[in-house]
């Protein structure tokens, strides 16, 4: 019923967008009318963000709202590294991974413990997973300790699985003195100098790479080579999201404003075949709509004079292409309410014990 009746309400609303907050003590549409101090944020999903702008000081392709598939693979990166985190380093289940549309990607954990962890607790997990540290003016965002946090040697073994491609196909972060020196900066001064000779002489990108690992790998038990490659690579996390109780994020399946691409759910299993760009968009959903549409009358044409078949209505998402995309929020919702029903036996069993 509750489902029908926010169908209705969004189709007469028509909202320009939805975004989705907290589990209040009271309807927030009382909050005025409740005893003061008594109405506040109860519950939330651990949520993160992603913004590809928080990569501009290390891509080459694009700056700002932009994107290519150059530089998406630092997103495919960050899924895979917080994914497994959230997994196995927490314990969480149920993830849910979305395309914001844009330029980035949204986490949900939607685990009961997860819902219910306070603001503090939140900020511990988000500073957990937060490896690249500091502003604009900080050249060197990434120190390690001796000997690497495990999750940390993990993240590195997901980034080296990408990054000789990616830093110098995709990138090219050796291929002029303007990137390699943003390179360079981040080297030891006993190291750098001699570097600079050598990328100068260096005949391409491929060389430079092997210098500086040839060089670096010199130090005994220190990781210089390991905080470059997680300074360029590493999930960026805006921690303010994930911290507070109180924070909106865009629903799943939004029509983005600026580029009109829905907020579709990620497959996580095949973030590589992942392609932001062949995601629907508003109007390549009404084009699909339209065809199969007229497909459907065309067939019906075709059988004039024949006995009618009865046929249950399609629903209209099954016929475009965010057919995929729902199956993964179906799924994910299914894992949910069996493991919510499982909690609910054991609960049961363990009072009935008593």
């Amino acid at each position: 019923m509750v489902v029908n009746e926010l169908e209705k309400e969004m189709q007469k609303m028509v909202p320009y967008k939805i975004d989705i907050g907290a589990v209040y003590s009271s309807k927030p549409s009382q909050h005025n009318s409740v005893k003061s101090g008594t109405f506040h944020a109860e519950k939330k999903e651990l949520v993160f963000d992603i913004d590809m702008t928080d990569y501009d000081d290390v891509r080459t392709c694009c700056s700002s709202a932009n994107i290519c598939h150059k530089c998406w693979t630092l997103m495919t990166i960050a899924i895979k590294i917080l994914d497994r985190a959230l997994g196995e380093d927490f314990g969480f289940q149920h993830r849910l991974w979305i395309y914001s549309g844009r330029r980035g990607v949204h986490c949900w954990v939607c685990d009961e413990n997860a819902r219910n962890l306070s603001p503090a607790a939140r900020s511990a997990v988000a500073e957990y997973l937060s490896v690249v540290k500091g502003g604009m003016d900080t050249i060197k965002k990434v120190h390690l300790t001796q000997p690497i946090h495990p999750s940390i040697q993990q993240a590195i073994v997901v980034i080296d699985s990408y990054f000789e491609d990616y830093s110098m196909n995709k990138q090219d972060i050796f291929g002029s003195k303007e990137t390699w020196q943003k390179v360079l900066a981040l080297v030891p001064d006993e190291f750098r100098e001699g570097l600079q000779i050598d990328f100068f002489r260096a005949r391409n990108s491929a060389e430079r790479w092997k210098l500086l690992q040839r060089t670096l790998t010199k130090s005994v038990n220190v990781h210089h080579l390991e905080e470059i490659k997680l300074q360029y690579c590493y999930p960026r996390l805006d921690v303010n999201v994930s911290k507070g109780i109180n924070h909106l994020l865009k629903s799943p399946f939004s029509v983005h404003p600026k580029t009109g691409r829905i907020s579709v759910p990620m497959d996580v299993k095949n973030l590589d075949k992942f392609d932001p760009f062949s995601v629907p968009t508003i109007s390549s959903l009404c084009k699909e709509l339209d065809r199969k549409t007229n497909e459907e009358q065309e067939n019906a044409s075709t059988k004039n004079g024949e006995e009618p078949e009865v046929k249950r209505r399609t629903r209209d998402y099954k016929k475009t292409s965010l057919l995929g995309p729902i199956k993964i929020f179906e799924q994910f919702i299914e894992e949910m309410e069996l493991s919510r029903k499982g909690l609910l036996l054991n609960q049961s069993d363990r009072e009935g014990d008593f």
